[in-house]
C-alpha cells in the first residue's frame, strides 16, 4: 500500500509539473488573442466653397487618422487631424501650409479650430459681460479666415481630441515635452511627403503650451535625417521660458513678469490708471517694474521701512488693491489673489486666462476663485458643442469614441524631464526659448510673430517682452503685436478681426 501511494504521489507531481508547464504558453496565447487588432484607419473627406477675405475659394476638408509607426513598422499610435487644402492649386510651391494646435498639455485644437482659423467659426459675448449659457451656439462663416492665402492643418496631440494609442503604443512614449514635440514633427513630415508639400512654404501657428510645442518642434524638425526648416511660428499667448508665466512665492520673475498686466486689467475694471490711454498706463508700469519694482524685490528685507512703503503706494497705483493688503503681502502679490481682491467690493473673481470675465462666488473670502477659471467655464460650453455639430454636419464625420477637448490625465502623467532616463537632471522651469533662438540661428529665413492680450493672466505680455529680449532670439525676425482682450484674443471681435490681419501680413511678407 505504502509503494502504491507513493506511486501515486509521484504521478501527481509529474501531472502537476506537465499542467504548469503548459499553463504558460497558452496563456501567452490568449493574452495574444485578446489584443485589439488595429482597424484601418479612418477617413473623411468633403468638399466646400466659401469666402475669404472677399476672395471665393474651393477647398477639400480631409478628416483622419493618421497611424504613426515604431521602429519595427508597427502601428503603435493614431492621430487625428483635419486639413483644409485649397483646390486648383496649379503651383504647390507657392502655397504655404500652416499646422495648427492649441496647448495644455492635454488640449485638443478646438479653440483655435472653432475660434480663429477654422472655415466655420463659434462666436461668444465679445465684451465677455455673458457667460455662453445652453445650445444652440451661433456658428457663422469665417469671413476672415485664412485659407484665401494657407493651406490649414489642426493637429490633436496623441490624448486629445481623437488622437489615442494603438496596437502596442503606450501614453508614456507621447505624454512628455520632448516625446509630445518628436510625435508632432513625425507627423508634419508624414503629411507633407504624402501631399508632395516639401517645397511649400511651412508655418506652425500654436497657443499656449502650443507655442512651448512649437518651439520644440521647430528644434526637432532640424533633425531625425530629415532637416525640415520652417519659414515661421505664430505664437499666440507664448509661453517659452515658465519662469515668467508661474505666479509662486519666491519666483521674482513672475512678481515682475505679471506686473504690467495686472496693472492693464485694473485699468479695464477702472481700479487704475483713470484718465490714462492704456497704452500709456502700461508703459508707465514697464517703466516703474525695470527700474524700480526690480531693484526692491532683489533687496528683500534689507529694504528701509521709507522705501518698502513708497514701493507700496505705487503699486496700489498700478494695481488697484489696497496699499495695506499690499504691505501684508511683503510687496509680492500671487496671481490667484489679485484674481479674488481686484473686485472684491462687488463679489466678483475675474478670470485668468482674461481679465476681462467675472465669476460671481458664493465664498467671498476664499483666497483664490472656488468656482474655477471664469474665463474657461463661460466660454467652453459653446467651443465643445460648436466643434461636434460642426463634424458632423459640414465634415460629416462618425467615430466610435467621444471628442476630447482636453484630457485633464494627461497634465498628470507628463513627462517635463529634458533629457534620457538615465543622465543626470534636476528639475528646472521649462525654458524652450533657447531652441528657438538656435533654430533662428541655424535657419536664417525663419521670423516669428508674438501676439499677446493685455488682460491675459496666465500668460502675461511683458514675459513676451522678457523671454524674447534674451535667449539668443534674433529681434529683428520676431514683430510683437498686441490686443485689449486675454489669452484667447479672439474672443473679442475687434481683436478677432486684428489679429487676422497681422497673422495676414505676417504670412504675406
Amino acid at each position: 500500500m505504502k509503494s502504491s501511494a507513493k506511486r501515486m504521489k509521484v504521478l501527481y507531481k509529474f501531472l502537476i509539473t506537465l499542467l504548469l508547464l503548459n499553463v504558460v504558453p497558452l496563456t501567452a496565447q490568449e493574452k495574444e488573442k485578446t489584443t485589439k487588432p488595429v482597424p484601418e484607419a479612418k477617413s473623411f473627406v468633403t468638399n466646400h466653397q466659401a469666402t475669404f477675405s472677399g476672395k471665393s475659394i474651393r477647398y477639400k476638408a480631409t478628416a483622419r487618422e493618421t497611424y504613426l509607426k515604431d521602429a519595427s513598422g508597427e502601428p503603435v499610435a493614431s492621430l487625428w487631424s483635419v486639413a483644409y487644402t485649397q483646390e486648383g492649386v496649379t503651383d504647390p510651391t507657392k502655397r504655404p501650409v500652416t499646422f495648427v494646435f492649441n496647448g495644455g498639455p492635454g488640449s485638443a485644437s478646438v479653440w483655435l479650430h472653432m475660434g480663429m482659423f477654422g472655415p466655420q467659426i463659434v462666436k461668444v459675448n465679445s465684451d465677455a459681460q455673458k457667460d455662453d449659457g445652453a445650445a444652440p451656439y451661433p456658428l457663422v462663416d469665417n469671413k476672415n479666415g485664412l485659407l484665401d492665402l494657407t493651406d490649414l492643418v489642426f493637429i490633436d496631440p496623441i490624448g486629445t481630441g481623437y488622437s489615442k494609442v494603438i496596437g502596442k503604443g503606450k501614453v508614456e512614449d507621447y505624454w512628455g515635452l520632448n516625446e509630445d514635440a518628436a510625435s508632432i514633427a513625425k507627423f508634419m513630415r508624414q503629411w507633407i511627403t504624402e501631399n508632395k508639400r516639401w517645397f511649400s512654404p511651412k508655418y506652425i501657428a500654436g497657443e499656449s503650451f502650443g507655442t512651448t510645442r512649437a518651439a520644440a518642434v521647430a528644434n526637432d524638425l532640424e533633425g531625425g535625417g530629415q532637416n525640415m526648416a520652417l519659414n515661421g511660428l505664430i505664437l499666440i499667448s507664448q509661453a517659452l521660458d515658465y519662469d515668467g508665466s508661474t505666479s509662486i512665492h519666491d519666483n521674482i520673475t513672475s512678481y515682475l513678469t505679471y506686473l504690467p498686466s495686472m496693472a492693464a486689467t485694473a485699468w479695464y475694471h477702472k481700479k487704475a490708471g483713470q484718465g490714462k490711454q492704456l497704452e500709456a498706463f502700461v508703459e508707465e508700469c514697464r517703466g516703474f517694474t525695470y527700474d524700480t519694482y526690480a531693484p526692491a524685490l532683489y533687496r528683500g528685507s534689507l529694504l528701509s521701512a521709507a522705501d518698502r512703503d513708497a514701493i507700496a503706494e505705487k503699486l496700489a497705483y498700478f494695481i488697484g488693491l489696497d496699499k495695506g493688503y499690499i504691505l501684508k503681502s511683503n510687496l509680492r502679490v500671487l496671481m490667484h489673489r489679485f484674481q479674488k481682491q481686484l473686485l472684491a467690493d462687488k463679489g466678483l473673481a475675474i478670470g485668468r486666462l482674461d481679465g476681462r470675465f467675472m465669476g460671481d462666488e458664493a465664498d467671498d473670502v476664499s483666497e483664490s476663485p472656488h468656482l474655477g477659471d471664469a474665463a474657461s467655464y463661460q466660454i467652453s460650453g459653446a467651443y465643445t458643442a460648436a466643434l461636434n455639430h460642426y463634424y458632423a454636419s459640414a465634415l460629416k464625420i462618425s467615430m466610435d469614441r467621444p471628442y476630447l477637448t482636453s484630457n485633464d490625465e494627461i497634465g498628470s502623467k507628463w513627462r517635463w524631464r529634458t533629457v534620457a532616463d538615465g543622465q543626470y537632471w534636476e528639475p528646472t522651469p521649462v525654458n524652450v526659448a533657447r531652441q528657438l533662438g538656435t533654430c533662428m540661428r541655424r535657419n536664417t529665413d525663419m521670423k516669428v510673430l508674438v501676439a499677446s492680450g493685455y488682460y491675459d493672466l496666465i500668460t502675461p505680455f511683458f514675459d513676451a517682452e522678457y523671454t524674447f529680449a534674451r535667449n539668443a532670439i534674433v529681434g529683428e525676425r520676431v514683430t510683437f503685436t498686441y490686443y485689449e482682450a486675454g489669452h484667447m484674443m479672439y474672443t473679442h471681435e475687434p481683436d478677432f478681426i486684428k489679429l487676422s490681419n497681422d497673422i495676414r501680413k505676417f504670412l504675406s511678407e
